[in-house]
């Protein structure tokens, strides 16, 4: 890389780019410049000349918009390699009781490993489902924001919540729920906190109580109502399991869908986690509605959850993107492996023509921008969006004979990292993290694994 000192534009050129803007454009060597934290230029070739500019050698790599994750659970980095061969229900009863344990200090340091891992792999907008709250825990929320800050992701953390507890027919012990009025009035505390509606917002927050099996039905209701009053989104676990479609219909006499959709809470303001367990006129119903879908192969398949439709769900018109979802049900924490499962799942339920490779990159840029209500904005290489850039590096040894490069991308191994722009700012490069010491983290988020499991006996 050539610098001059003082200068904040950035020319990139001879990479193969990838813009997934609306006429899906490729260039097999193009260029792209950015200015400040916007693009303000991408085309095929080299750059025009520029005075103090940066200007980076791309040859041998692509550049594709920064990966969305649309799901997460970003605490659950300090709990992670337990109930390893557990369905999601025997998972959470393990789990519940180690999460009760967690402080501020233990999530700080659990986001910010989490997304120094997501950096590493691509991504440069994150949310985060945050349903976990112990009374002496301090304000975990207010932690994982600060740890999104100094890693450098974009942020959408959602406030979630439980109140539905064991005694009362729901899966979570007492311990870990919430009182309904507390959950809402701490919940509209966040969004006066920390939502930023404004174009270039690094923190824009959700609406989010856990799922059917955990909270009440009139704390979903609520909840759509605050989201809708105060114009912030709305998220939620859904059918992940069969579990989970049992316990609806033995507690409620509907499915899921049916369940929350007759509470408010379908739409294009909404997204569901999973998605799992839809039948056919499910999947055109979300699909009519515009909800949203974060697809989490990786903890699904982890848990023995089953296969989403993802394809069939895009076709019947929802928006779908990737989450990688917690950190305890999926260990590897990396959303571009999240690219590649999604289609070798696909494929696996549906054929080699059920996905093609370019289909879920897709979810993972533009298609996460549209489920979090940020297309406009991120999730494609083009003029005027935000400098939310991944630079893969497709010349070393498992990618360079791959003839296509998002083939080499997708279904190979993940490729070193050579640079990720968030809103214009490095954040890696040389596929190291810049904004955290990943030794210490590494250390911090041990001693803290070991903490919680001692608390909890």
């Amino acid at each position: 890389m050539r610098s001059v000192t003082g200068s904040d534009r950035l020319v990139i050129e001879g990479c193969a780019v990838i813009t997934m803007d609306g006429a899906r454009r490729e260039f097999v060597e193009g260029h792209l410049l950015i200015e400040g934290n916007r693009i303000s230029a991408v085309g095929e070739g080299p750059a025009p000349g520029h005075v103090s500019a940066r200007v980076m050698d791309g040859h041998g790599c692509l550049a594709t918009p920064g990966l969305v994750n649309t799901h997460h659970h970003l605490y659950q980095w300090v709990t992670r390699g337990l109930a390893a061969d557990e369905t999601l229900f025997g998972w959470l009863r393990t789990l519940y009781p180690i999460w009760a344990g967690i402080d501020a200090e233990a999530v700080h340091v659990g986001a910010q490993a989490a997304l120094a891992w997501l950096a590493r792999s691509g991504c440069t907008t994150t949310a985060d489902h945050h349903y976990v709250f112990p009374r002496e825990g301090g304000d975990v929320f207010a932690a994982e924001v600060q740890a999104a800050r100094e890693v450098g992701l974009r942020f959408h953390p959602c406030r979630g919540s439980m109140d539905l507890g064991r005694s009362a027919g729901g899966l979570p012990p007492d311990h870990v729920v919430e009182d309904r009025d507390a959950v809402l009035t701490a919940t509209e505390d966040a969004i006066r906190r920390w939502h930023d509606p404004s174009p270039e917002s690094m923190v824009r927050v959700a609406v989010a109580p856990c799922s059917p099996f955990s909270v009440t039905a009139e704390l979903m209701r609520d909840a759509a109502d605050l989201a809708r009053r105060t114009s912030v989104r709305l998220h939620t676990h859904l059918a992940e399991t069969i579990d989970e479609e049992d316990f609806c219909r033995e507690r409620f006499g509907v499915s899921p869908l049916d369940y929350v959709e007759n509470l408010g809470w379908t739409g294009p303001d909404v997204w569901f986690a999973h998605a799992v367990h839809l039948d056919d006129t499910a999947v055109k119903r979300i699909g009519a509605s515009g909800t949203g879908v974060a697809h989490c192969p990786s903890s699904n398949a982890r848990l023995g959850a089953g296969i989403a439709r993802a394809a069939d769900l895009r076709a019947a018109g929802a928006p779908v993107g990737l989450g990688v979802d917690g950190a305890a049900s999926n260990e590897a924490g990396s959303l571009v492996d999240e690219v590649r499962h999604a289609l070798l799942f696909a494929r696996a339920r549906g054929g080699p023509r059920a996905m093609a490779v370019r289909d879920a990159l897709e979810m993972a840029t533009i298609g996460g921008a549209a489920v979090l209500g940020r297309e406009n904005e991120i999730g494609s290489l083009e003029q005027g969006k935000l400098a939310d850039v991944a630079l893969w590096r497709l010349d070393t040894l498992p990618h360079a004979d791959i003839a296509d490069p998002v083939a080499a991308l997708v279904l190979g191994a993940p490729p070193p990292l050579e640079l990720l722009l968030v809103n214009g700012r490095p954040v890696v490069e040389r596929d190291a993290a810049l904004t955290v010491d990943e030794s210490a983290l590494a250390t911090q988020a041990a001693a803290i694994h070991k903490t919680l499991l001692r608390k909890a006996g």
